[in-house]
């Protein structure tokens, strides 16, 4: 067993430095293990003000807020109030999409799986008030489907905020008391906030962006997205140490640590059982339960999640087996190299488990005929226009920022893409510190692929629509 004391030591030591070389503001680290938690923070929460970083500052989670709408859901299956095979209409009747015999047909288990095939990434803002995920759910009415439900696996954000709609409708009141009545008090959390009304009363983080590629990272102009977007990350803050109270709990079968019982321990085990797997996607893992993502090691599998806002990341992994946990959160810079050194380092040292390699492109890629990849992929936040050169045979990718992204002032960008393995390229520059493969799969019924897949399955452009 580490020592924690020790590690504790070493972890004040050695953050202030690390955040420096990755040119992170600010960030916290936590580590849960033999049931004891130490917890450490460095640097600044926002670069304009310089108020210093402490262990109960909060920072956003991101989407690690969906495990937490899935444990929601789960007390309601633990309850007899969902069955994870019902359409998801049983519990919102108004649920529409552009595909009827979908929107119809889609399961709670299908949307806790992101395997509900419509279009995720709708970040509308519906207001601040109560009502802002019902009048959300309302939006979906026009967004379309990407595949036909449980066809694979597509990051699904939107729904996520009608899985935070099931629970509102059943537990009848709003999603942020929902968190507060369900999983704060029985928890005992004492630095955590739904949104920036509550983060005012802590050492609340802001994050950093880069306007520029090259940059300096600044403050951001915004705390968060749209509260409409609660359940699926938008809002949720808290210190390492809570967020590692919620890790604790799953860790112990339900259990929180006055012995309340927060779930049942079969609920925690079907929430890790593989539902789906995944195209080989950099930070996604392997596979992914009910909420978490599971990520495959030599030493057994990790269990998850990432989370990122505006100019904000964290990171959670747990080892059930050790009862180990390790949380990161951090306000901007290079995070991703950060949590290699940082939660890399510790998942090594506290339960000899190793992250698995992220994919780098090779030295010396194939030359491939690119036809089958060729064409304009489209969504609600870019087009990815792909093209081979006819003269040299390199491969491209002009990414044209929609919605969203480009109200926040995002740039075309240009990427050359080479040959990984099978139908998958990889980018030659790392994007904040990630080559994020580009997995293409499906056919159009002319031969070319039918999605683009960076987590998300991104459509091809011509393709029919689904009906």
């Amino acid at each position: 067993m580490v020592n924690l004391d020790d590690l504790r030591g070493r972890l004040a030591e050695q953050l202030p430095e690390l955040i420096a070389r990755y040119g992170v503001p600010g960030a916290a680290v936590g580590v849960l293990a033999g049931g004891e938690v130490v917890d450490v923070a460095a640097g600044v929460l926002n670069k304009a003000t310089g108020v210093a970083a402490t262990a109960d500052s909060v920072f956003q989670i991101g989407s690690i807020t969906k495990v937490w709408t899935a444990t929601l859901v789960m007390q309601l299956v633990d309850e007899g109030r969902v069955d994870l095979e019902a359409p998801v209409r049983r519990y919102v009747p108004g649920f529409r999409l552009a595909s009827e015999s979908a929107a119809a047909a889609i399961t709670v288990r299908q949307l806790l799986n992101h395997t509900a095939g419509f279009e995720g990434d709708i970040f509308t803002d519906t207001g601040t008030g109560d009502d802002c995920v019902a009048k959300f759910v309302e939006v979906l009415a026009d967004v379309p489907q990407l595949f036909p439900p449980g066809e694979r696996f597509s990051y699904n954000n939107a729904g996520y905020c009608l899985l935070g709609r099931v629970v509102e409708v059943l537990r009848d009141k709003p999603y942020h008391q929902c968190l507060r009545d369900h999983l704060f008090g029985p928890l005992g959390l004492t630095h955590a906030a739904t949104g920036a009304d509550e983060a005012i009363m802590f050492r609340a983080a802001i994050g950093h962006v880069r306007p520029e590629p090259d940059g300096e990272y600044v403050p951001a102009p915004v705390y968060s997205l749209a509260r409409s977007n609660a359940p699926a990350g938008s809002a949720l803050a808290m210190r390492a140490r809570d967020l590692l109270a919620f890790a604790a709990m799953h860790l112990a079968h339900g259990s929180a640590a006055d012995g309340t019982q927060v779930l049942s321990p079969d609920a925690v085990k079907a929430m890790r059982q593989r539902q789906v797997t995944l195209p080989k996607l950099a930070l996604m893992g392997d596979a992914w339960g009910l909420g978490w993502e599971l990520m495959d090691t030599g030493a057994g599998t990790l269990i998850g999640h990432d989370g990122s806002t505006i100019g904000q990341n964290a990171f959670l992994r747990t080892v059930p087996e050790q009862g180990v946990a390790v949380a990161l959160l951090s306000n901007g810079g290079d995070t991703i190299s950060l949590y290699r050194d940082v939660l890399g380092g510790l998942l090594r040292q506290v339960a000899g488990v190793d992250l698995p390699p992220l994919p780098v492109p090779p030295e010396r890629p194939q030359r491939i005929d690119a036809a089958r990849f060729v064409g304009t992929y489209t969504n609600r936040l870019a087009d990815l226009a792909v093209s081979q050169d006819p003269d040299d045979g390199r491969i491209w990718l002009d990414l044209t920022p929609r919605g969203l992204l480009e109200e926040m002032g995002e740039q075309r960008q240009r990427t050359e893409l080479v040959h990984l393995h099978d139908d998958t390229l990889i980018p030659v520059q790392a994007q904040d510190g990630l080559h994020m493969p580009h997995a293409f799969v499906g056919d159009d019924g002319t031969g070319r692929a039918l999605y683009v897949h960076i987590g998300r399955a991104i459509r091809r452009g011509d393709a029919e629509p689904v009906r």
